[in-house]
């Protein structure tokens, strides 16, 4: 029988690591099966069949990339990894960048969440949206973000966004296929043992960035005292980056993210959309996952143009939707 005398006695050491391990529990197995799927990718995805199946134009394959996370629905813990592969074997880096913004916001596990946590499935038909407007706002919101991030990334060359060791390994496979030179196929036991090598490659990699991004966070979260953010709750000037700041260094789940926000009735539905859509496209664990693939400058600019972005857009965004919200 324990005692409560038995009991560790309560420490801010513990806390941190409590806050830890409860973030690394819950985002590691979403890691691995990013990584997994990364490693399949890379075995038996075939070279530039991305880009041959998507339209030539690159602006409509851009608009269409914002769609993907329908149909491969990964949080953002899992997108990093499969992105680098995906530019590996020739999806567009614009497409790519589009997928791996809007995919941890644009699926159905978010979507049923979200409505979930904002109590939106009241009213809710085949004819009429109920009462749905922060999922609406949020998916819609979430996919223009991604795609005008991802119309400006068509300006650039890989070489210019990607880490040189990602770059090299593209420019490769463009003078294989234009030269012709191909490995020989392997049969299906071997492309498997090549899935495994990639993916235990792939989450050494990108475990080492999230478990520095969750030291960081768990600190903030045991250590701050988080209630100060409800002195800027009434002026949404403050609110707004206010909670996009606490978006970064929460670092939550985007599966999850909207059971946070809901209860903050302090908060305007506008900065709780903008704390909903940041999120997942950037936070400290993400800031050192991106760092695997894309350039540090890269990153700054995606973080500095994110925020703004999304803090400019959250307020009108949310006015429109609730503007065009039709009761049931």
């Amino acid at each position: 029988m324990i005692f409560l005398a038995d009991l560790p006695a309560p420490s801010r050491m513990g806390d941190i690591l409590m806050a830890f391990l409860s973030i690394v529990f819950e985002g590691a197995p979403y890691i691995l099966i990013g990584t997994v799927f990364s490693g399949i990718i890379d075995a038996f995805l075939p070279a530039k069949l991305l880009d041959r199946v998507l339209p030539k134009s690159k602006v409509l394959a851009t608009l269409i990339a914002g769609f993907l996370g329908l149909v491969f629905p990964v949080c953002e813990c899992a997108v990093v990894p499969v992105i680098r592969r995906l530019v590996q074997k020739g999806l567009p880096l614009s497409c790519a960048v589009t997928y791996m913004l809007s995919a941890p916001i644009m699926n159905p596990i978010v979507a049923i969440s979200t409505m979930t946590a904002f109590k939106e499935f009241q009213g809710l038909s085949w004819a009429t949206a109920g009462n749905a407007t922060m999922t609406i706002a949020r998916l819609s919101l979430g996919y223009l973000v991604a795609v005008i991030v991802g119309l400006v990334v068509l300006r650039f060359k890989p070489g210019q966004v990607l880490r040189a060791s990602i770059a090299n390994k593209i420019a490769q496979a463009d003078a294989a296929d234009d030269g012709h030179v191909h490995a020989p196929a392997a049969n299906f036991n071997g492309k498997l043992v090549h899935a495994m090598r990639s993916s235990m490659r792939d989450f050494l990699d990108t475990a080492m960035y999230f478990a520095i991004g969750v030291v960081i966070t768990s600190v903030f979260n045991t250590q701050i005292n988080q209630g100060l953010l409800n002195t800027v709750a009434g002026n949404d000037w403050l609110a707004v980056p206010s909670l996009m700041g606490l978006a970064i260094v929460l670092s939550l789940c985007s599966t999850s993210d909207a059971f946070i926000a809901a209860p903050m009735t302090a908060f305007s539905m506008a900065a709780k959309l903008a704390f909903l859509v940041f999120g997942p496209m950037m936070d400290i664990k993400l800031l050192f996952m991106y760092s695997s693939v894309f350039q540090r400058k890269v990153v700054v600019s995606l973080l500095i143009g994110l925020f703004i972005l999304i803090g400019l857009l959250s307020g009108p965004w949310m006015n429109l939707v609730q503007h065009l919200y039709i009761k049931p």
